[in-house]
């Protein structure tokens, strides 16, 4: 498959997505949205893809925003939908990937692209990084579910702070706010990322998977985290990664897991 405005490479189980507009600091556009979604889609349904890594082209931007020339002049009922079908087709959709997928956020990661390395499972950033939900000096409000993912990861106070004051925040704030999981060198970031990827490649596919789902149950209305942990919890016992991990265990061996 053929895009545009993302890269796709897969090396020794990783499979990473770079968007590449780095003459327009990679910001958000309808068209790279989609083929977000395609290319997240690709690499969750390949199996020889454990872990994926979201980055953007370049140094300076991980993604800069959302490409405001598209939608300057929208009605109110355009503006709805267009944050709906982005939540739908990209942000939620990442959230929920059974692929771990992990940001590599490089330079700016400002509006949409801050609201897309927090859709991500978990994030990296390198020291030059600057996050920010500048949305409200534009007269909006961060549409692709900023004001939800912001405070579950930094708290209520912070996420009222950074949004209404629209700045930005550098990368060893994002650290010590629990945005960010490590922050490194620029020149190390995606060296450190694949590092994080091959740990975490060593653990049971199926059960990531599973792990996944329980613990964005506690954040989703109407469902109830514990029954969904004892639930996907049963579930494990069903799958050949179980049968292989404790097996190797009680081996005293190192588990192969063969992902079903």
């Amino acid at each position: 498959m053929n895009f545009e405005n993302v890269l796709i490479s897969i090396e020794n189980g990783i499979g990473q997505i770079t968007i590449n507009r780095p003459s327009k600091l990679n910001a958000l556009n309808v068209a790279t949205i989609q083929e977000l979604h395609q290319a997240l889609d690709l690499l969750n349904n390949n199996t020889d893809v454990k872990v994926i890594i979201l980055t953007g082209e370049g140094e300076k931007a991980f993604v800069a925003g959302a490409d405001i020339s598209e939608f300057a002049d929208f009605s109110v009922e355009e503006g709805a939908q267009l944050a709906a079908q982005g939540q739908e087709l990209l942000f939620d959709f990442v959230e929920n990937l059974a692929t771990p997928t992990i940001a590599a956020v490089n330079g700016f990661a400002l509006g949409g692209g801050l609201e897309l390395a927090m859709a991500c499972h978990f994030r990296i950033a390198s020291d030059n990084a600057k996050m920010g939900l500048p949305e409200v000096s534009l007269g909006v409000i961060p549409g692709y579910g900023g004001t939800q993912r912001l405070p579950q990861l930094v708290g209520k106070g912070r996420a009222m702070e950074m949004i209404m004051t629209a700045g930005m925040i550098p990368a060893d704030e994002a650290y010590r706010t629990g945005l960010v999981n490590h922050v490194v060198p620029q020149s190390e970031l995606m060296e450190f990322a694949k590092s994080m990827a091959q740990r975490i490649m060593k653990n049971s596919p199926v059960a990531i998977g599973k792990a996944i789902k329980a613990v964005n149950a506690n954040f989703k209305d109407g469902e109830n985290g514990y029954e969904t942990e004892i639930r996907n919890f049963g579930k494990c016992f069903g799958t050949d990664d179980f049968k292989e991990g404790t097996t190797a265990f009680l081996e005293k061996r190192k588990a192969v897991f063969p992902g079903k």
